[in-house]
């Protein structure tokens, strides 16, 4: 048989040994799959964290001010444009009028020991330095607690964002998205007799998503491991990490 080649035109359509538009020997190690793919809490702008240089380029502060989301099952973002078929008198072709895009997005978590999924979400109140415990309608009982709850509270009146990467099996770059300015509209927690876990779920609508430059996170060499909560003595980061000192709760 033929090695296979590529598909480019119609002229060179040969469906039973050609593949369309690239080779796909390979597909398996560069296409993109769920354990290759990292989503972030963060601020709500993606610009807050861009430097003063070219377009699209990040310093570690931005590196630092995104929590990963672990134990996530599922992630969905959707975007949608309004638009509205028109005709006008005195011609039969059809037209189109758009409004702005609208987005939402539902995110499903394992629920274990540490931050939960309200708690991850809103890292960038916590590093603001809020004491959530303090609100009119708190969202937690102290202000090192790692389980938020109560949408009535003000602290969900606080936008956040989402950043989402892709590599494939070889560390290729794939795309990156930042989601802007997400604002909660439900949670939902449910469990039954003789279940194996227990999800929380929430959806949520934003601004725009924004496409980003994920830099060097996730290549070969773009990591540097560091202390785990495994490996520590003393109170835990409860899923974190530190590179020297005595972790704090704090911290995130």
């Amino acid at each position: 048989m033929p090695i296979p080649v590529i598909t480019t035109s119609a002229a060179t359509w040969a469906f039973q040994q050609n593949n369309i538009e690239r080779l796909m020997d390979h597909a398996a190690l560069t296409s993109a799959h769920p354990d290759d793919t990292l989503i972030l809490a963060g601020p709500a702008r993606y610009g807050t964290y861009l430097t003063t240089g070219a377009v699209g380029e990040q310093d570690t502060i931005l590196e630092s001010g995104l929590l990963p989301i672990g134990m996530v099952q599922s992630f969905n973002a959707m975007l949608q444009k309004p638009t509205q078929p028109m005709q006008a008198i005195g011609s039969g072709r059809m037209f189109f009028v758009s409004g702005k895009a609208q987005g939402n997005a539902q995110i499903a978590r394992l629920f274990v020991n540490g931050r939960n999924l309200l708690r991850v979400l809103y890292t960038n109140a916590k590093q603001a330095g809020l004491d959530v415990s303090l609100f009119d309608d708190k969202a937690s009982i102290s202000k090192d607690s790692t389980f938020f709850m109560n949408l009535d509270s003000e602290l969900f009146l606080i936008p956040f964002g989402l950043a989402c990467f892709f590599r494939d099996k070889i560390h290729n770059k794939l795309g990156a998205f930042y989601l802007e300015l997400c604002a909660l509209n439900s949670y939902n927690i449910a469990f039954n007799a003789g279940q194996n876990m227990i999800l929380e779920n929430v959806s949520m609508l934003f601004d725009r998503a924004l496409p980003m430059d994920m830099a060097a996170w996730g290549n070969r060499i773009g990591g540097t491991n560091t202390l785990t909560e495994t490996s520590l003595t003393g109170p835990k980061i409860l899923g974190g990490t530190v590179t020297a000192g005595t972790p704090n709760l704090s911290t995130y």
